[in-house]
């Protein structure tokens, strides 16, 4: 099902990443590495609830040697 207005308080993959200014790639990797639950909505058209999107935003994550954006010591 696709929300033209989704229920209150809860976000689309495309609304997610506006919030939180991120690609909708990365909300779908927050979900695949467990950052991120999906709240409702179908397989394929997912709903996220804004406060775990902002708690995912701000999650601390983990970080490797040669990551892009990283510095190696």
């Amino acid at each position: 099902m696709e929300y033209l207005l989704p229920p209150i308080g809860t976000l689309t993959t495309t609304m997610a990443a506006q919030s939180a200014d991120v690609a909708p790639a990365t909300i779908r990797d927050w979900v695949r590495r467990g950052l991120l639950t999906r709240c409702g909505g179908s397989p394929k058209r997912p709903i996220y609830r804004l406060a775990d999107v902002q708690a995912a935003r701000y999650a601390a994550k983990p970080t490797r040697p040669g990551q892009r954006g990283t510095t190696a010591a």
